[in-house]
C-alpha cells in the first residue's frame, strides 16, 4: 500500500475526496494531514477519519527556507511515496521542490497554463471565457507550471456568479484528483525530465482532457 502525505491550508474538500477514495478502489493510504493554517478545517476531517493531524505555523520561522527544512522533515518521517498538495497557500522553496521532484502534485483551478496564481475563476468570467476548468500537475519550480497530467472542463454560462463556476469547478477536482493519485501509485504515471508519462507515453502539453 503506497502512502500519501497531504497537504492543506483550507476546508479540505480535495482531502475528502481523496480519503473517501482511499475506502473504495484507491490503492494508497493517507499517512498525515499537513497544514500551515492550524485552524484549516481539513485537519478536522483528517481527525475524524483518525489520520495525523498537523499544523506548521509560518510565524515561528524566519524565512521561507526555514519553514520549508522543517515542514520537510515532518514529511519525511512518515516516508511518503507521493505529496499531495490539496489548497496548499504557499510558494514552495526550490529546494523542497527539488526534494520531492517526481513525487509531488497539485491540482490548480484553471486549464494551465491559462490563469496561473490566484483568482482564476474571477479571471475567467472578467474576461468572457465561455469554459473554465481544473488541472492536476506535477509540481515543478515553475508556479504553477510543472507538466500537466488531466484536465477537466466546465462550462461558463453568461448569468453564472463567482460561486457557481467555483462550485462547478470543484466538483470535476473531486473526480479527477483522486483518478490521477491512482494512476501514480499504481507506477502507470511518472515524470521524466519536464514531462509526464503515463503507460510509458509522453502526455500532451495540456495531459488528458476531460470534457
Amino acid at each position: 500500500m503506497k502512502k500519501i502525505v497531504v497537504l492543506i491550508s483550507g476546508s479540505g474538500s480535495n482531502l475528502q475526496s481523496l480519503m473517501d477514495a482511499t475506502s473504495h478502489d484507491l490503492q494508497a493510504q493517507v499517512v498525515a494531514v499537513i497544514s500551515n493554517q492550524p485552524e484549516a478545517y481539513g485537519l478536522i476531517r483528517a481527525q475524524k477519519a483518525g489520520i495525523p493531524a498537523l499544523s506548521l505555523s509560518t510565524s515561528a520561522f524566519a524565512n521561507r527556507e526555514a519553514y520549508d527544512a522543517a515542514l520537510m522533515g515532518m514529511i519525511d518521517e512518515y516516508q511518503p511515496d507521493l505529496v499531495v498538495l490539496a489548497g496548499f497557500m504557499r510558494i514552495l522553496t526550490a529546494g523542497f521542490v527539488k526534494h520531492y521532484a517526481g513525487r509531488m502534485l497539485n491540482i490548480h483551478p484553471s486549464l494551465l497554463p491559462k490563469y496561473p496564481g490566484l483568482h482564476t475563476h474571477r479571471k475567467a468570467i472578467e474576461n468572457g471565457d465561455s469554459e473554465h476548468g481544473t488541472s492536476v500537475h506535477f509540481v515543478t519550480e515553475e508556479l504553477d507550471g510543472g507538466p500537466v497530467i488531466l484536465q477537466a472542463k466546465v462550462p461558463i454560462f453568461p448569468d453564472d456568479t463567482e460561486k457557481e463556476v467555483i462550485e462547478r469547478v470543484k466538483a470535476q477536482e473531486h473526480n479527477i484528483y483522486p483518478q490521477v493519485v491512482q494512476w501514480f501509485v499504481s507506477g502507470r504515471l511518472t515524470m521524466v525530465g519536464n514531462h509526464a508519462y503515463l503507460d510509458g507515453q509522453c502526455l500532451p502539453p495540456q495531459g488528458y482532457v476531460n470534457e
